[in-house]
């Protein structure tokens, strides 16, 4: 048998008497509040005026309201005493929505997802969320249709009734959904099952509190989705004053996105898709222009080569550039070179040198190396952070450092002497 609260959960004030009480846990001959359970959180409100900071079934079946720790134990009724209770009707009412609302849900899942299943279930202050088990992908534009029709069937003023029909029924009706994850307080080791259903629109076995009509739910806005696991699909969504505000947003930011677009919020879609291919566009002509100019400022320091350890270097600075973005070039300027379209394919410098050292800046000062593997270039990288600090290292023929306590211009000096 459900529970008393989700037999009758517009019933939120009631008298009742004190059967057990333990310090601050207290059962009752009967109650109206709703015991944690199948992912439904417990209701809230006050016995005797003391607020109830939880309620649970236990094992034996008892329902037990625990009171907050500051609860003056004095002033609560005790064994054999009357007592009255009042559940919290906002919260209550909230969860009633809520959990009606995750019904239609499924509802709308029946119509547009193949081989339909629950995987969990849970109501959070802000948010609900429902796994699904579905061999259907459920992308942008089935999460915007389940969203659609869910708000259907609220707009429809379906029916939504519950009744304790016999478990052997219950299991031979393939229309009514099971959640073996949440069927406590369903089941409860009885002979019977409590359905609810949707009328024409979903029947599952569950154990919750609902409204009696869809249009109660309000709206609902779908917030996400996400896969928790293997085979399953979360998708999670709101009801009243979240739902309401979540739209709003959306409103506000796609009118936003549509201004700035010089589009309509209908046209989003081309219009952004548009722009990102002119961002690839416009990225790729600003490399290779990078690129251009990175070839073009190792030519001009081709022009003034060094005569170090009885070889030729090419040292310099590279400001406006990151390590990573010189390395190929210095590499193919170390040795023969060439393959990389270093500023030999211009023909404005000779490429082969026994030493390429590069400096610039990228949040600190750094330096690259590239050898034909005498010297090692981890050498290079080695006395140049044995002169201004920071760290570094690499193979025999390419290495760099960072961190220097220098400017580039310091390093180059100092290569150069």
């Amino acid at each position: 048998m459900s529970q008393l609260a989700a037999r009758e959960p517009y019933t939120t004030s009631f008298e009742a008497t004190v059967v057990d009480r333990d310090g601050r846990a207290v059962v009752l001959d009967e109650t109206y509040f709703y015991a944690e359970s199948g992912g439904q959180p417990a209701d809230r409100g006050t016995l005797a005026g003391a607020p109830v900071a939880h309620v649970r079934t236990r094992e034996d079946g008892d329902i037990v309201h625990r009171l907050a720790e500051d609860t003056d134990l004095e002033a609560v009724p005790e064994v054999g005493q009357p007592v009255r209770g009042q559940v919290d009707e906002s919260f209550r009412t909230y969860c009633m929505r809520a959990h009606t609302a995750s019904h239609a849900l499924y509802g709308a899942g029946r119509e547009l997802l193949a081989d339909l299943g629950y995987g969990g279930f849970d109501i959070g202050e802000r948010k609900v969320r429902v796994d699904f088990t579905t061999a259907t992908d459920i992308d942008d534009e089935v999460l915007a249709d389940l969203e659609r029709l869910t708000n259907r069937a609220v707009w429809d003023s379906r029916p939504v009734t519950w009744a304790e029909i016999p478990e052997a029924e219950a299991r031979s009706r393939e229309e009514i959904a099971f959640n073996t994850k949440t069927e406590e307080g369903v089941m409860s080791e009885a002979d019977t099952v409590r359905v609810v259903e949707i009328e024409g629109f979903d029947w599952a076995a569950c154990g919750g509190t609902h409204v009696e009509n869809t249009r109660e739910i309000g709206p609902v806005t779908v917030l996400d989705r996400s896969n928790p696991g293997e085979g399953l699909t979360r998708v999670e969504f709101a009801v009243g004053p979240t739902a309401i505000r979540r739209r709003a947003e959306d409103v506000r930011a796609a009118r936003a996105a549509a201004r700035e677009l010089d589009a309509s919020v209908p046209d989003l879609p081309d219009a952004a898709r548009q722009a990102g291919e002119e961002i690839e566009r416009l990225t790729a002509e600003l490399n290779d222009a990078r690129d251009e100019l990175l070839a073009a400022r190792l030519a001009d320091l081709g022009d003034e080569p060094v005569e170090r350890d009885g070889g030729e270097w090419l040292v310099g600075t590279v400001s406006g550039f990151g390590p990573n973005e010189v390395a190929d070039r210095a590499k193919a300027l170390a040795g023969d070179g060439g393959d990389a379209g270093g500023p030999d394919a211009s023909g404005d410098a000779e490429t082969g040198y026994d030493a390429v050292v590069l400096a610039g800046e990228d949040g600190s000062t750094f330096v690259v190396a590239a050898t034909a593997g005498d010297p090692a270039a981890g050498d290079v990288v080695g006395e140049v952070t044995d002169a201004f600090g920071g760290g570094g290292g690499g193979r025999p023929t390419f290495a760099q450092g960072g961190g220097l306590d220098a400017t580039p211009e310091e390093v180059v000096a100092f290569l150069r002497e």
